[in-house]
């Protein structure tokens, strides 16, 4: 049992984010259904039983078996009425449990049509959730009772391991590429990227990132250094999928050749057994502090890594709570709706169970990730709502009897 027994009401309640979300691995499960009907796209299973039992379940081998559900979920986003379908929806399930920030990531590249470039691509997903910001602004939620409104960014990502799958247009290049080494091509796919996002960015979409996802043990960040350097030039936040799959050195790489700004997962950040440093225990510290001290986000994902990690048996046993030890900046995070099966509440509820987080702890959690989402706004107009929110947490908070009480209240950072 927590310290303190949070009602499921006041979870609902509270204002949250989720800034590690992927598009691709939170539909809901009859509209994929439906949607596969539609596109001619065969399934295992035509019922929501069924794909539960068969793709989406409750725990998976390892990584690569937990991806395999995206085979299923990218085959029938190939067009924009598709994409735009999904993301409202993801909007409107956000929405639904408090969620009134979020940063959903996905990969153009997986999705690109003759006719349908990348920024075609962004585009429809914007208008998705563009309907759902412009529906709940208009509430009586927002207009009367002082929510703070719904906002959202894109993040595009990047494959660490890029493959003739992406469609017609990246098939032609990878046969075009044929006999280079892979690092290479993978750098050309990633870079190209880039190009195309600061392109949709510059033009008014609310791409507010660059991403770099997919299996990370045996692909390297510095395969794809060109790519976050172009995103460096231009001004692009970066976040990287990291330490979820391999050791400290993985995270140290993403920091230090990519700019990371966020880090994705982080997972393994004090798995001393993966270090190959003379000094393991050393250099996890060393990584840690600089973690700590330029407040580099970890993008904490508790259920995913539950499902792919056979060496965690249980939430209490995840480096979350050796984060909150160390006070590093942490935000609790979905990944997948669908592939998980869980909810930004329900990860809330989860790590409020396993680390007895104190009022203070989780107030200062569900600040972190306003404070250091990456805003498609000025940085006046990022202070100006995320005041708003934090005003509305603590009134929340004060409604409910959950308060900080005696407790020092610290959201520096």
């Amino acid at each position: 049992m927590a310290i303190v027994d949070y009602p499921e009401a006041f979870l609902a309640a509270i204002p949250k984010s989720d800034l590690h979300v992927h598009l691709d691995g939170s539909l809901r499960l009859p509209t994929l259904i439906e949607l596969a009907r539609e596109r001619q796209v065969s399934l295992p299973s035509e019922t929501p039983e069924g794909l539960l039992e068969l793709v989406f379940k409750e725990s998976y081998r390892d990584l690569p078996d937990y991806l395999h559900g995206f085979a299923y979920t990218c085959a029938v986003l190939t067009d924009a009425e598709a994409l735009e379908r999904v993301a409202y929806e993801l909007g409107e399930d956000c929405l639904a449990e408090g969620v009134r920030y979020v940063e959903v990531r996905f990969a153009p590249q997986l999705h690109v049509r003759p006719g349908f470039d990348v920024v075609q691509v962004i585009a429809a997903v914007d208008r998705g959730l563009a309907r759902v910001r412009r529906e709940h602004e208009a509430s009586p939620a927002v207009a009367e009772r002082g929510e703070p409104p719904f906002r959202y960014g894109i993040i595009a990502c990047a494959m660490r391991m890029f493959t003739g799958g992406f469609g017609p247009y990246y098939r032609d290049l990878w046969h075009v590429l044929a006999g280079w080494p892979e690092h290479e091509v993978y750098g050309v796919a990633s870079l190209s990227l880039a190009r195309s996002v600061v392109e949709a960015r510059d033009q008014g979409l609310p791409v507010v990132a660059f991403d770099l996802a997919g299996a990370e043990a045996g692909n390297p960040a510095s395969d794809h250094v060109e790519a976050y350097a172009y995103a460096h030039r231009h001004f692009l936040n970066k976040t990287v999928h990291a330490g979820e799959a391999y050791g400290p050195e993985s995270i140290f790489q993403a920091i230090t050749k990519l700019h990371a700004d966020r880090i994705g997962h982080g997972t393994h950040l004090y798995a001393v057994d993966r270090v190959k440093e003379p000094n393991p225990e050393r250099y996890v510290e060393q990584l840690t502090e600089f973690i700590a001290h330029r407040r580099i986000t970890l993008e904490v994902c508790i259920t995913s890594n539950l499902q792919t990690m056979p060496a965690l048996k249980s939430a209490a046993q995840h480096p979350f709570g050796q984060m909150l030890k160390d006070r590093l900046s942490v935000t609790l995070c979905t990944d997948n709706r669908l592939v998980s099966r869980t909810t930004v509440c329900r990860e809330i509820r989860q790590a409020c169970e396993a680390f007895d987080l104190t009022p203070s702890q989780l107030r200062n959690v569900a600040i972190y990730g306003f404070k250091r989402c990456f805003f498609p706004g000025s940085y006046r107009e990022k202070r100006s709502y995320v005041r708003k929110v934090i005003d509305y947490y603590d009134r929340v908070a004060a409604e409910y009897g959950v308060g900080p009480r005696r407790e020092r209240v610290e959201v520096a950072g």
